[in-house]
């Protein structure tokens, strides 16, 4: 039971192999002597690998967190192959076909619950081929969200009116961060109590990263997020036009805002988006955004 339990625990190193032999490789936990190796993968696709990206320079180093995330990772050798973040959420780096079910099965007989999993559609997908065996059946699988890119000005005047979000803003902010959740995701952040999902948008505002304007009553007109930042790319999240608003053509100087101020932070700006939602995905091209890649989310 031990050696089922021990690559989990908070203080675990660079743990032992979980499965060898097998033609997809060898499969252990990641460790600190392992930085270099999974940067260098992650590096390889940074607008794809943005959140793990970010977590290394947030944290400098491949070991478990405190609070319990960890990596895996598959290796031919010495050589790293693929990766997975596994801690609230499960984010694949460099999987593919082979590797995704083997990652899956063991995710599986780990017993863990996830909020979500999420990143190229095929490491998703080939995860959730395994995963689903033992997993709570999901809220929603969207299984082609075009992963968008920019890396030069945009096409559209930029909004004046957006600005970085300030600690005293929050108030006013959080009902529409809270409408765009429900629109997006289908049920309500604050259903079980409103602390986490407050102290998440506060720390948003906090890093720089939440932009918005308000009208003359003091009603959100727009907002949207910079969620995941690296030195290398910025993923957009959380856009959102009160509905009051929608239909005049706003949207695309806004997005040419939220892009001026991503670009000052990395020289590219990404996105995803479900394949159903139209008018967001003309406005995005509008913009000057292409899309690079495919992503899939399932969400529970």
């Amino acid at each position: 039971m031990l050696a089922r339990v021990a690559p989990w625990l908070q203080s675990a190193k660079a743990g032992p192999e979980i499965r060898s032999g097998h033609a997809s490789g060898t499969l252990r936990i990641l460790g600190a002597a392992d930085t270099a190796a999974l940067t260098q993968l992650a590096a390889s696709d940074p607008v794809a690998n943005t959140f793990l990206l970010s977590h290394l320079e947030i944290t400098g180093t491949a070991a478990p967190t405190a609070a319990g995330g960890q990596i895996l990772g598959v290796f031919d050798g010495e050589n790293l192959l693929a990766a997975c973040w596994a801690g609230v959420n499960v984010v694949p780096t460099g999987v593919n076909a082979d590797t995704g079910p083997e990652i899956g099965a063991y995710l599986a007989r780990t017993g863990r619950r996830f909020s979500s999993l999420f990143g190229p559609a095929e490491a998703v997908l080939s995860l959730w081929s395994e995963l689903r065996h033992s997993s709570p059946r999901p809220f929603d699988i969207r299984s082609d969200q075009p992963l968008l890119e920019i890396t030069g000005p945009s096409a559209v005047p930029a909004a004046p009116g957006l600005r970085r979000s300030r600690p005293e803003d929050l108030d006013r902010l959080l009902p529409a961060c809270t409408a765009m959740f429900e629109e997006e995701v289908g049920y309500s952040p604050v259903s079980g109590g409103s602390r986490h999902y407050r102290q998440r948008v506060l720390s948003l505002i906090k890093n720089g990263h939440s932009l918005v304007e308000f009208d003359d009553a003091g009603q959100v007109i727009f907002k949207a997020e910079l969620g995941t930042v690296s030195s290398s790319a910025v993923q957009v999240q959380g856009v959102w036009m009160n509905p009051a608003y929608r239909g005049r053509g706003l949207s695309a100087a806004y997005m040419s805002a939220v892009v001026d101020f991503a670009q000052k932070l990395a020289p590219v700006t990404s996105l995803y988006v479900n394949h159903y939602n139209a008018p967001a995905r003309a406005t995005y091209e509008s913009v000057g955004f292409t899309q690079v890649g495919t992503f899939a989310t399932i969400l529970f």
